[in-house]
Formats: structure tokens, sequence, C-alpha cells
């Protein structure tokens, strides 16, 4: 019974840190100092991280990017944001299965823009359920992510955490099985 309620208060002190890290980046995240931010080196620090972790689940995470790619951010808020998605991309990838994560740099409207793609290899989510995926508490399904501890918060985070550097962030099921996740954000001029 003791070890059940620790898990769970575990579980409680986790949501609100979250909903403290949402309430931050939905009120006050604008008002927080901004600074170059390498997102070549941030997400292969996350994928890293990510990586040591999905070797005991028997996955594995990898990250290809291009040159130093760079913009003028908040890194604390894009490294959650990024953190997120890859480790929702951990979780429901298959074993012996790799999350591969690309940073590239692509023309966009409005200039040059970084994108991070998050891509796993796991069940997909259904169409119905793409839009709404980035909403504060949904998920898709309740058991599963219960089991797994989710919230529904973490890509919230995600959404609000690119929002608030000028991106976009979207989600589609791949051809082959498995989700990709792309988060857009521009460039910082040299």
């Amino acid at each position: 019974m003791l070890d059940r309620i620790e898990r769970e208060a575990v579980r409680l002190n986790d949501l609100i840190g979250q909903l403290l890290t949402l309430t931050k980046i939905s009120t006050g995240g604008d008002l927080m100092l901004r600074g170059p931010v390498s997102l070549t080196r941030l997400v292969r620090e996350i994928a890293a991280d990510a990586d040591f972790e999905a070797h005991m689940q028997h996955r594995s995470v990898r990250a290809v990017a291009e040159d130093e790619l760079i913009i003028q951010g908040i890194e604390e808020i894009l490294r959650q944001g990024i953190e997120n998605v890859v480790r929702n991309a951990v979780r429901y990838t298959a074993e012996q299965t790799q999350v591969d994560i690309t940073v590239s740099r692509r023309s966009g409207r409005s200039g040059d823009e970084v994108v991070i793609r998050v891509r796993d290899h796991g069940p997909g989510v259904p169409q119905s359920a793409l839009s709404q995926l980035f909403l504060p508490f949904y998920r898709v399904a309740d058991a599963r992510d219960r089991q797994s501890g989710g919230t529904g918060i973490g890509l919230a985070i995600t959404e609000r955490a690119v929002h608030l550097h000028n991106g976009a962030v979207t989600a589609v099921n791949a051809q082959d099985g498995g989700l990709i996740v792309d988060i857009v954000l521009p460039i910082t001029a040299p």
C-alpha cells in the first residue's frame, strides 16, 4: 500500500510541475530573457538522454542534424517542449525500433526555418485525434496513458513553447505506421 501511495505522490508532483510550466509559458513566458539557442546542440543532448533511457525498454533514439542551427529563444522552455515530443515517441514506438529525430533548415514564408522532425514506429494516432493532440489534458487512450503515467499536458506545453517562439507544431501519421511530429521555428539571421 505504501508503494502505491508513493507512486501516486510522484505522479501528483509531476502533474503539478507540468501545470506550473504550462502556466508559466502561457502567462509570462514572453517576459523571460531570450538568447541564442543552438537547436542542433539542444536536440543532440535530448536525444542522448532519451536514448540512454530507451535502451532499458529495448528501443533507441537517433538524432541527425545539419550544421549549427540557431534561433533566438528561451532554452529551458524549448528543451521541455522538444523533450516532451521525444519522450512520447520513445513511450509509443515498438520494441526493437528507433525514434528518429532530424534537424534541418528550409526556406519558409518569412525566411529560413528550422524543422525538428520526431518520428516513432508505434501505432500512430486515430485520424480524428490528430487535431486535438496539443490540447491540455487530451489523451488518445485514457487507459493506456494512465498506465504509462501520461497526464495530457506534455504536448500542450510543447505547443505553447513553440508558439511562444513564433513557430508551429503539427502531427501526422506516417504511411507505414507511427507518428511524425514536426516542430518548425524561425532561424535567427547570422
